[in-house]
């Protein structure tokens, strides 16, 4: 059974900086899912790497997920992980910017399986200070990792149920207790298969330190 929880995240909103002549563009501060669909149960078409920078189409109105392209790719990356040069949230600045807002018709072949439905269960937990509009590219993400062959190869082979969470998969995002966490053999690390992604986890402090791709 697919479960909808919510997940932790360390930053503090999309931001832009654009003109009425100039495109609208954004820098991602951390590798970035860009989805199918604007939702993590939407197949993930490409992934944009730490401190590229993508051309914003658009943005929901009622969600911070927005239509963005990275080079040959157009799909929805979550805003929550995108930031330029205006020192304030997007609550505070996106009604004198040039960010065009865009509706959504959902395709139902696009999600993973369809939408997931259901009521949300337990609530965002709090992330690592750091999240600071305008700061260095990836502070407060968490410390990452490079975990051998046969961690990810474990984790690829022994896949278990999904669970999907409001919030993208980041290193550095906080799972809640709800989430299940599996142990790797002979490792220090647990894994849960989340947001259509398996992922590494600390298990103390429940930190995502590396996503298998």
């Amino acid at each position: 059974m697919t479960n909808k929880l919510f997940l932790s995240t360390t930053v503090a909103g999309l931001v832009f900086a654009s003109s009425a002549l100039a495109q609208t563009t954004a820098t991602a501060w951390t590798d970035l899912n860009l989805r199918a669909g604007p939702s993590t149960t939407y197949d993930i078409i490409s992934v944009i790497p730490a401190s590229q920078t993508v051309v914003v189409d658009g943005c929901l109105d009622a969600s911070n997920w927005c239509q963005v392209t990275h080079g040959e790719f157009n799909g929805w990356a979550s805003g929550d992980y995108l930031t330029a040069t205006v020192d304030a949230p997007i609550s505070a600045v996106r009604e004198r910017l040039a960010v065009k807002t865009i509706t959504y018709e959902q395709d139902p072949d696009a999600a993973v399986g369809g939408a997931v439905t259901g009521a949300v269960a337990g609530g965002i937990i709090g992330g690592p200070v750091g999240a600071i509009i305008g700061a260095a590219i990836g502070m407060g993400a968490g410390a990452a990792i490079t975990p051998t062959e046969t961690v990810t190869t474990y984790v690829r082979g022994n896949p278990v149920d999904p669970v999907y969470l409001d919030g993208e998969v980041v290193v550095g995002a906080g799972l809640p207790e709800s989430v299940m966490l599996n142990e790797v053999p002979d490792s220090e690390y647990y894994y849960a298969y989340v947001n259509g992604v398996p992922v590494l986890v600390e298990r103390e402090n429940r930190r995502v330190v590396y996503i298998v791709r």
